[in-house]
């Protein structure tokens, strides 16, 4: 069974209420359809009824919607310090983002996805205002999930790569908080029962002297700081996280002993390349998620197909879960 087989059998054994702001995107509506037909979730769309042909899935319209006074007196209370008004609050409820990002708060749904037309930051945005990073974590990141068809790699060809997407360029401190979250993901979407976390510099174990080793140094650091039971590991150089031989002569000791299954790239660049390079020479499948947020909710790229948009569903409910 593929990855993202297993991810939506999981996804239909506790099915999660999922909001679609973007309830008028025609991809988004034969999106929801297939998701409500597989049972991988409850979709529930936003917007005008009268754009969308969805019979038998729930359609919100937030312009009219009887539950906007209450978030709109919800978001101000949690926005007021930072100068919202009540005027602002009952303005900014009648966006479906916004609309959206408030139902998961208040638990009227349990996770959230859109990007076929918004971008990262017009979700991400409201998300971090309202909704905020779980308890302790510092940042939101993404990681990817790469189903490798080389299957001595990582755990039976997958991997976890993080970050590709959002941070361009962590702190020591950031990509910590980056290698932990990623260690969540591989556990929670990918049934890997012990994450092996690499952290990847051009050195490994102070083969090389730079700043930028420095900081992958410090963030190893950190990472047992924040979660001393995880078998983690850095800086390391991809061949010793990956290859057991060079392992045993790079990094004598290693806990991740070359046998790698979670890939924490030191910035944006190299994670952005290396999941391409993966996806694009290697044939790898992969899939994207956020991370870090205190409730699940994930982007999609506007190029996104239909097949996307309930894979990332079928995701965003495992992680609800």
């Amino acid at each position: 069974m593929s990855l993202i087989e297993t991810i939506k059998t999981k996804a239909k054994k506790d099915v999660k209420r999922i909001v679609l702001p973007e309830g008028e995107e025609p991809r988004t509506i034969a999106a929801a359809k297939i998701i409500r037909d597989e049972g991988l979730a409850v979709p529930v769309l936003l917007g005008d009824p009268a754009r969308i042909d969805a019979e038998g899935i729930e359609i919100i319209n937030p312009e009219t919607s009887d539950k906007a006074a209450g978030y709109a007196n919800e978001l101000y209370e949690l926005r007021k310090a930072k100068g919202v008004t009540p005027e602002d609050a009952a303005k900014l409820v009648k966006d479906p983002m916004y609309y959206g990002i408030m139902m998961v708060k208040l638990g009227d749904a349990d996770g959230l996805v859109s990007g076929a037309v918004h971008t990262t930051g017009d979700m991400l945005r409201p998300a971090l205002q309202i909704i905020k990073t779980k308890p302790g974590m510092k940042v939101v990141s993404s990681s990817f999930l790469m189903d490798c068809p080389n299957k001595s790699l990582g755990e039976n060809g997958l991997l976890v790569y993080a970050d590709c997407v959002v941070m361009p360029n962590p702190t020591a401190e950031e990509l910590a908080h980056i290698a932990v979250s990623a260690a969540e993901t591989a556990r929670a979407l990918c049934d890997i029962e012990e994450p092996r976390v690499a952290l990847l510099s051009f050195s490994t174990k102070g083969s090389a002297k730079h700043e930028l080793v420095s900081k992958v140094q410090q963030a190893t650091e950190i990472a047992h700081q924040i979660a001393p039971s995880l078998l983690l590991d850095g800086e390391l150089q991809l061949d010793a996280a990956l290859v057991p031989e060079i392992a045993a002569s790079k990094a004598k000791g290693s806990p991740v002993e070359g046998r790698a299954n979670v890939l924490i790239f030191p910035d944006l660049q190299a994670g952005n390349i290396g999941y391409k390079i993966t996806q694009r020479i290697a044939g790898a499948d992969c899939f994207a998620v956020l991370q870090g947020l205190a409730k699940p909710c994930n982007d999609l790229s506007r190029g996104c197909s239909v097949d996307d948009i309930v894979n990332t569903v079928a995701m965003t409910a495992v992680q609800a879960q």
